[in-house]
């Protein structure tokens, strides 16, 4: 097991993006190096790169984190309870990115590496990952385009197991409706042991960008007005509902001592609620909801000629 290789990956991968992003917004990501020193929780380094009030992203980050702590916290022993208690190394690159226009989709992505260090066995090693994402404004082209992005980065059996997975993964119970779109999500994957799971892992950060640029790049200069940035805003809300309430990655951070300000990036700046608030029956808004906010097969969906 050679962390070292995965985190020269991380960290190349997290550069890479970052430089992508910065093409496209005009703008540079901040830099924030930090380093906990060993005696707390947890021990390691990170580097947060992030942006607020650019060009096309109001907020985002592309963080990446080395971490090791003495006790792995409740959350990432929820399928391995035999581990409860071990000391662990963790490392991983997430992202989310929050654009001003409201017709470009909100995206998060991960990958990271864990490995519990129990005194009395071998230490035991698991990946988990993946990418979604999370329109205001339907568009069938943007899906269609993001799950063969997916799929095709790893293949059409993981695929669609990884799909059912994020698509029930990423479900807000109380509200009874996913969160988006959906795409691809996986966690405690130890199947091909771990040059297997360092594979995929690579194969689903490399194919970000490919995934989520071009929606971008296509949408960005989309005229829109007060409507659509107030129904942005109110979406917006189950990104928060999800990520304080259900989410793991979240979880994990605070319940390990983990950075607040890292964990935290993933909260878009501008976020409304409303009381028994529904869309208009015949609005987009409301199709987002009839055509979008359900289970399909965008994968195999015959392809949109257009960007429409």
């Amino acid at each position: 097991m050679n962390t070292t290789e995965v985190r020269d990956y991380l960290l190349g991968l997290q550069h890479r993006i970052v430089s992508q992003l910065e093409q496209v917004d005009g703008n540079a990501f901040l830099s924030d190096g930090w380093t906990r020193e060993p005696g707390g929780r947890l021990e390691g380094d990170g580097l947060s790169r992030l942006i607020e009030r650019g060009s096309v992203f109001e907020r985002g980050g592309v963080n990446f984190s080395h971490v090791k702590g003495r006790v792995l916290p409740p959350s990432a022993t929820q399928h391995r309870p035999e581990l409860a208690g071990a000391p662990f190394e963790a490392m991983g690159v997430s992202l989310v990115l929050h654009p001003h226009n409201p017709f470009v989709p909100t995206v998060h992505a991960n990958v990271r590496m864990f490995a519990a260090l129990p005194a009395d066995r071998e230490a035991v090693v698991w990946f988990g990952g993946g990418m979604d994402l999370t329109p205001y404004y339907g568009y069938e082209r943007d899906a269609q385009h993001f799950h063969r992005v997916c799929r095709d980065a790893i293949g059409a059996e993981r695929y669609a197991k990884y799909k059912t997975w994020c698509d029930e993964y990423f479900f807000l119970k109380h509200r009874n409706e996913p969160r988006g779109i959906g795409g691809i999500f996986f966690d405690d994957v130890t199947d091909g042991g771990f040059e297997g799971g360092f594979a995929l892992i690579r194969a689903v950060g490399d194919a970000f960008t490919q995934a989520y640029l071009p929606i971008v790049e296509r949408r960005q200069g989309y005229a829109y007005e007060q409507r659509q940035r107030d129904f942005q805003a109110y979406r917006r809300g189950r990104y928060v509902e999800f990520n304080l309430v259900f989410d793991r990655g979240t979880l994990f951070g605070l319940q390990s001592g983990g950075r607040t300000e890292s964990i935290l990036m993933s909260m878009p700046p501008v976020v409304t609620w409303r009381y028994d608030w529904a869309p208009e029956p015949g609005t987009p808004e409301a199709r987002l909801y009839s055509d979008f906010l359900r289970p399909r097969d965008w994968a195999d969906e015959t392809p949109t000629a257009l960007w429409l």
